[in-house]
């Protein structure tokens, strides 16, 4: 009987042993298997979608404190062009104003809203508010947002508006824009450009014959009414700016 219970004693004692030895040699899993124990232990640790879907919320609200805000006035600014030509605001003094559009040319997104982009500008250039269309990209990351590149696509699509790259990205920070397209509309006032409306284009980036409200639009329309925009800011719907 005193013979059993040693034994059984050692057994327990090395079991105990066994398992510890296995914890402290394993802790990545026993991590693993805590924060998710659907997961297989062999698995690699995936990250947790409610922390990741947390943290881009809360990137988006920062993103809302950042930059211009309605009623600000925007700074003037002197890019080049893709003639080569330097371009400010101040070239058109007779303009009433400018659709400042945070653009690029790999974005699926900024693709789909080019031609809306042209007929936006072909009109109401005439009537004093003509699109200036700002590269934020990093061309380092995507080679075809290069200056070179966005000649050639300027060309292909037959862009009737200034094409310009922001080479140092010390600009679309300025404006907080975080996305391409992203749109700043400005109204010339005596006191400076004022920020009437910060946001998309339009309710539709993939069809253009399902849009139902057409927010830029109506907001040049407003200010050529001596009306109210409304609304002043929507969720800009695009690829982010690569810095």
């Amino acid at each position: 009987m005193k013979t059993l219970k040693i034994l059984t004693v050692v057994c327990v004692i090395a079991l105990a042993t066994a398992i510890v030895y296995g914890v402290l040699e394993n802790p990545s899993d026993s991590k693993t298997y805590a924060l998710n124990p659907q997961l297989d232990s062999s698995s690699p640790l995936e990250p947790n979608f409610q922390d990741t879907e947390k943290l881009e919320i809360e990137g988006m609200e920062e993103d809302t404190k950042l930059g211009y805000q309605i009623g600000d006035i925007a700074t003037d600014f002197k890019l080049k062009n893709i003639d080569g030509t330097m371009v400010s605001l101040a070239d058109y003094p007779n303009a009433k104003g400018f659709m400042v559009i945070f653009t690029c040319n790999h974005c699926p997104y900024s693709k789909a809203y080019e031609d809306r982009i042209i007929a936006l500008d072909k009109q109401f250039k005439k009537k004093g508010f003509p699109v200036i269309a700002i590269n934020p990209n990093n061309p380092e990351i995507y080679p075809e947002d290069s200056f070179e590149m966005m000649k050639e696509r300027a060309k292909s699509k037959g862009f009737t508006f200034p094409y310009l790259f922001d080479a140092n990205q010390d600009i679309f920070p300025q404006y907080g824009a975080t996305k391409t397209p992203h749109v700043f509309l400005l109204e010339k006032q005596p006191k400076g450009n004022i920020v009437r409306y910060i946001g998309a284009i339009d309710d539709n980036y993939q069809d253009v014959a399902a849009v139902k409200t057409h927010f830029l639009k109506d907001a040049v329309n407003a200010l050529l009414s001596g009306k109210e925009v409304d609304p002043k800011t929507t969720a800009a719907i695009g690829c982010s700016i690569k810095k």
